[in-house]
């Protein structure tokens, strides 16, 4: 009885064991897994993270990512372990024929799983708690706090960490039991041998493909307006992922074909042994590329549009901010202006400081749809279609956009000059604004930096500079009528320098808020204001983005993970399929160069057509995820470039590690 109750564990250890070459990546991948969602969980629960700069964001970030974390690791969790039972079919079938019925296999298979996953989840926990304290350290190295003494751990963290995968690996045993449960022996043996016939070419379905990726490029050449770019962001994305599944499962085949049908190129050595070798095991090779492909793309996408903001964050501070505090009011009337400079000199004069520097200007902003040479506003008719021509109109008098920029700009009525982003169509000619019409006498390409921090970035924007003070009062009355309720406030910005550290900066400005906003307290009238400085912006963009970086890079590794993983699996059930076709290949003739040579242009070009892929998606998609990352502000498209270069560089020469070490696996079976 004893001897009976631990045979089904020694063969399950035993199993293990033996297939030590495809369980191994695949338990690595397992405690790597459960150790990232752990740190991730417990950096959540850290109240440590939420004493830092823009800890409270950094914290709902992480909670955020925790979910896509626990949503990865089902998915690819599952994605791995059919690669596994991929190649224990033949295995398990011949366990059948011996006389194993269905019910024994379920026992051992759930010995295996129990001792993988309780494996997986000891050492994933022990390693997680290990590598805690260092990932905590790090995310107060990267948001400036001090280190505390200790060490925190999290109950929560630890127990969410166990149920996830207890129910991963109980689902994983499950679905392993329904794959053998209703297949013969037979049906097993040929399920193992799956993609020896030469696949169709299913023409329509690689057409499709062209097509998909074409919509997807399309939307992210064309859009041109952030907002429209970000609501359809997933959408591109959701097109192009669609459109690469198709070109790798139908596409590829078509390609093979084709270069098979070329005499002159398919009767040489070694490209008649690797077309003819990826063409009949493309069918089951192409969703493993595809998910290559798209991981790439995805860890290339976040890990340099993040980086990109992260390093850009003294840019999007100054893009915000035109001078070091920055004073807007509801009130931009002439009296509310020098009653505010009054007071901020006030405040600033007890406090031993004196503004320099200063700048006030009126504003005026309000969404408008660009049809052509006009800028309408009362548009019943507008659909979901023009949201890409959704524009905001800011308006600014002569006088301000002098005080502003410094520059003279001579206006008579029925003029105006015209600032906004890069590729405005009012050069030359006028512009109609809600009916009024204005002759365009200069134009600029960028918003001066206090418009653009005051507009934000929310749409794409463009500055009209009128006569004066007359002028802009009509079109603020033309869009309070055409609006209601929803109209827009003209505001008064006034700002100015105080000098000193940030953190000087930064206390000012928390000062004048409070002293300004809470006048109504001291029986004075209250003034509708808010206060901003570039060191606040600086702080609040850290929390955003630093939590963005430390997501991305996080994610990313998990990405990588999965890529090195997959790559690994399919260099393996390749290497196993291959090594009787070689073996063939050696007794009728051919000499061991002709078939390295033939390896080597089959395992090359299959193995860098993902890559190939995703860098061609990033490098279309570039144009799109800089209007995107506009809505953040940042509008450093160079510094964007230099991170994506340098994050495409990085990641290649790692694929190209990755390369070299799987290829050897490949080599070692085939040889």
């Amino acid at each position: 009885m004893s001897n009976q109750m631990f045979f089904y564990p020694k063969l399950a250890a035993s199993n293990i064991r033996k297939n030590g070459r495809v369980y191994f990546p695949y338990l690595l991948t397992c405690i790597v897994t459960a150790a990232m969602y752990f740190i991730i969980c417990s950096l959540a629960d850290n109240p440590g993270v939420g004493q830092v700069i823009g800890g409270n964001t950094v914290r709902s970030t992480l909670n955020m990512a925790s979910g896509v974390v626990a949503l990865f690791a089902v998915i690819f969790l599952f994605y791995t372990n059919s690669f596994l039972m991929k190649q224990r079919r033949r295995e398990l079938a011949l366990y059948n024929i011996l006389g194993m019925e269905k019910r024994h296999l379920a026992r051992m298979l759930f010995w295996e799983t129990a001792g993988t996953g309780a494996f997986s989840l000891v050492f994933g926990l022990g390693f997680g708690m290990l590598l805690d304290k260092l990932m905590f350290l790090l995310v107060l190295r990267m948001f400036g706090g001090g280190v505390p003494l200790g060490f925190y751990f999290s109950g929560k963290a630890f127990r969410d960490t166990g149920i996830l995968f207890l129910v991963i690996f109980a689902a994983i045993f499950l679905n392993s039991v329904r794959r053998i449960q209703f297949k013969s022996p037979m049906e097993l043996l040929q399920e193992s041998r799956a993609g020896e016939r030469e696949p169709r070419t299913r023409w329509i379905t690689a057409l499709l493909g062209v097509v998909f990726l074409g919509i997807g490029y399309a939307m992210a050449v064309s859009i041109k307006n952030p907002v429209a770019a970000l609501a359809l962001f997933f959408v591109a994305a959701a097109f192009v992922v669609i459109g690469t599944y198709f070109m790798f499962t139908a596409g590829s085949i078509a390609l093979l074909k084709f270069l098979r049908s070329r005499k002159g190129y398919y009767y040489k050595a070694d490209h008649f042994i690797s077309v003819s070798g990826m063409l009949y095991r493309m069918r089951q090779n192409a969703v493993g590329l595809a998910n290559i492909c798209v991981l790439s793309t995805m860890v290339l996408v976040m890990v340099s549009s993040s980086l990109s903001l992260y390093m850009g964050i003294d840019d999007i501070a100054r893009a915000e901010n035109f001078r070091e505090i920055q004073i807007t009011s509801g009130d931009y009337s002439a009296e509310a202006e020098e009653e505010l400079k009054g007071l901020t000199g006030q405040i600033l004069s007890e406090e031993g400081l004196a503004p320099s520097g200063e700048a006030s200007y009126g504003l005026l902003g309000f969404s408008v749809l660009e049809r052509g040479n006009d800028l309408v506003v009362d548009a019943d008719d507008a659909s979901i279609l023009e949201m890409n021509a959704l524009r905001t109109l800011y308006v600014m008098t002569a006088e301000d956009y002098g005080r502003l920029t410094g520059e003279n700009v001579v206006l008579s009525e029925g003029e105006a000059f015209l600032a906004g982003a890069p590729g405005n169509r009012f050069r030359e000619g006028s512009v109609t604004v809600m009916g009024r019409e204005y002759q365009i006498v200069g134009t600029k390409k960028k918003l001066p930096g206090g418009v653009a921090r005051t507009a934000g970035s929310n749409t794409y924007s463009y500055l009209l500079v009128v006569a004066g003070g007359e002028e802009f009062e009509v079109l603020n009355g033309m869009q309070r009528e055409a609006y209601g309720e929803n109209a827009s406030t003209p505001e008064l910005v006034y700002g100015f320098d105080v000098g000193g550290s940030e953190e000087l900066q930064s206390q000012t400005s928390d000062l004048l808020f409070h002293r300004l906003a809470g006048r109504a307290e001291d029986g004075g009238a209250e003034l509708p204001v808010s206060v901003s400085s570039v060191a606040g912006s600086k702080e609040g963009s850290l929390g955003i983005f630093g939590g963005l970086f430390f997501i991305g890079v996080f994610l990313g590794i998990l990405f990588l993970m999965a890529t090195v993983l997959i790559i690994y699996y399919k260099q393996l059930s390749e290497g196993y399929d291959d090594a009787a076709r070689f073996a063939i290949m050696k007794k009728v003739g051919m000499s061991g160069k002709e078939i390295r040579r033939s390896i080597h242009s089959q395992v090359l070009t299959v193995f860098f057509l993902p890559l190939v892929g995703a860098g061609i998606h990033v490098a279309v998609a570039f144009p799109f995820l800089t209007r995107v990352l506009s809505l953040f502000n940042m509008r450093n498209v160079t510094l964007f470039a230099v991170c994506t270069a340098c994050t495409i560089a990085a990641f290649g020469l790692f694929y190209l590690v990755v390369y070299r070490l799987t290829a050897r696996v490949y080599y070692r079976i085939v040889r």
